[in-house]
């Protein structure tokens, strides 16, 4: 096959669903489309009821919001493609669309697994540590400028990985792993040197995921500290109790991502239906279980998700 010189010409790319199902893509896309349903409405339930009810207008629940306008980016981002594939059978995908949506997916995978639940675990701190101090020191400043940090660190982190992919060089038609792009799957179908694009990807990762990973365990451990020295035991329950949603939605991302790093580490011989769903579970449980745990598990959203429930009845 002849190599394709992406500075010229622009390859074609073919989006991988679930290789031999295809006949039941249709049964397949009802529980794909109930997930990102829930996700959707669940994620924009957390963003209004926070907006409307101004006792939640708080450092944890400013942070909350923006784990679900991330959630929504990274649904929304992935949604396109994957009931092109499932819905329309619609396998092809342009090269700068590809690059565009690798892009997002990276940008929205790097704000939520590490930077923003990092600063959540900073939130709790603050609130276990500090209780009198609290809304003084997180002030709505110091809040936007976190949400700036977060974002901005991972839209210049990703970029370069993008102008490096476009620069190399592909065959006319090149198959992907997944019904997304994703930046590993990228590199794999070029036929040029993919060492630089290798080498700034994995320090991307260590520069994100990595460090914020390390920094979120440190961050537990003066929780647990800090929990451990309060004297009443009552008040030590009550204070690892404000944690729980947000230990939940750590282990929610963390999980799925490990398991995905396994695979692909360890099951060369696995199915690659079993690549496929493991990388679907790493971008579509985190969004559908976010704001599930967060209106079980935290009494003040569940309370005004419920009063709002009763006043649309009457």
């Amino acid at each position: 096959m002849s190599v394709f010189n992406s500075s010229t010409l622009y390859p074609r790319f073919l989006l991988t669903g679930l290789s031999g199902l295809e006949s039941r893509y249709s049964l397949i896309s009802i529980p794909i489309f109930l997930i990102y349903a829930t996700s959707i409405s669940g994620n924009i339930t957390i963003l209004f009821i926070i907006r409307t009810e101004p006792s939640l207008h708080q450092p944890m629940y400013y942070f909350l919001s923006m784990l679900a306008l991330t959630d929504l980016g990274l649904s929304t981002t992935t949604l396109p493609t994957m009931f092109s594939v499932f819905w329309f059978h619609a396998w092809e995908i342009s090269f700068n669309a590809c690059l565009v949506q690798m892009y997002f997916i990276h940008v929205f995978s790097i704000i939520e697994s590490s930077a923003v639940l990092l600063a959540m675990a900073f939130d709790r701190f603050v609130a276990i540590r500090e209780p009198l101090r609290y809304v003084a020191i997180l002030t709505n400043g110091v809040i936007i400028g976190i949400g700036l940090a977060v974002a901005g660190r991972a839209l210049a982190l990703v970029f370069p990985a993008s102008f490096l992919l476009k620069r190399l060089q592909y065959h006319p038609i090149n198959i992907l792993s997944y019904p997304f792009c994703l930046h590993q799957d990228l590199i794999k179908t070029t036929v040029s040197s993919r060492r630089v694009s290798s080498i700034y990807g994995l320090m991307v990762v260590i520069c994100s995921m990595g460090l914020d990973s390390v920094l979120l365990f440190l961050s537990y451990i003066l929780i647990l500290g800090t929990v451990l020295s309060i004297a009443s035991k009552k008040e030590r329950m009550k204070a690892l109790n404000t944690c729980i949603s947000h230990i939940c939605a750590v282990f929610t991302f963390y999980t799925p991502m490990i398991g995905l790093s396994m695979i692909r580490r360890y099951g060369q011989n696995a199915s690659p239906i079993v690549h496929v769903l493991m990388a679907n579970v790493y971008l579509l449980v985190p969004p559908l279980m976010n704001p599930i745990v967060y209106s079980v598990k935290t009494k003040q959203i569940r309370d005004r998700i419920l009063q709002k429930f009763k006043q649309q009845k009457v």
